[in-house]
């Protein structure tokens, strides 16, 4: 498997499930922090968490795991990822099982204070259609 970075701005990038060996690339990229936005064994197959999360710290990566799922964005989640992008010195990879969710959290918390219309084109570019989110984006501006 290879990494597939789609980036959404300067300092974030989305990608589908990685694999705990690929997580050391990106320190040599330039990323200080990882986001998991899976619920451990969503899926089978899946990584497991721990091994995640043992190969960003080994690879000297900030591990955080943010799950949602079921198209569901808890207004908490939205803040810790926000709270992360914010905080973190560095550029963040975010990841889900294809990436949108990682992207959506992004648009959400929009850490950039963003128009909706640059949220969903920055996205677009990316590969990814948010216009679905148009109404609960503009609750963010």
């Amino acid at each position: 498997m290879t990494m597939e970075l789609r980036n959404i701005d300067a300092t974030l990038a989305v990608s589908p499930q990685m694999q705990p060996d690929e997580l050391a690339a990106l320190a040599d990229k330039g990323f200080a922090a990882v986001i998991c936005n899976r619920p451990d064994g969503e899926e089978p197959g899946q990584p497991p968490l721990d091994e995640m999360r043992r190969a960003a710290q080994e690879a000297g990566l900030a591990f955080h795991h943010i799950p949602v799922a079921g198209g569901v964005f808890p207004p908490a989640a939205v803040e810790a990822f926000g709270a992360i992008r914010r905080g973190t010195q560095g550029k963040v990879l975010a990841y889900c099982r294809t990436g949108t969710r990682a992207a959506t959290l992004d648009a959400l918390a929009n850490v950039r204070r963003l128009s909706v219309a640059d949220r969903i084109a920055n996205a677009k570019a990316a590969g990814y259609d948010l216009s679905a989110l148009a109404e609960r984006m503009a609750a963010t501006e």
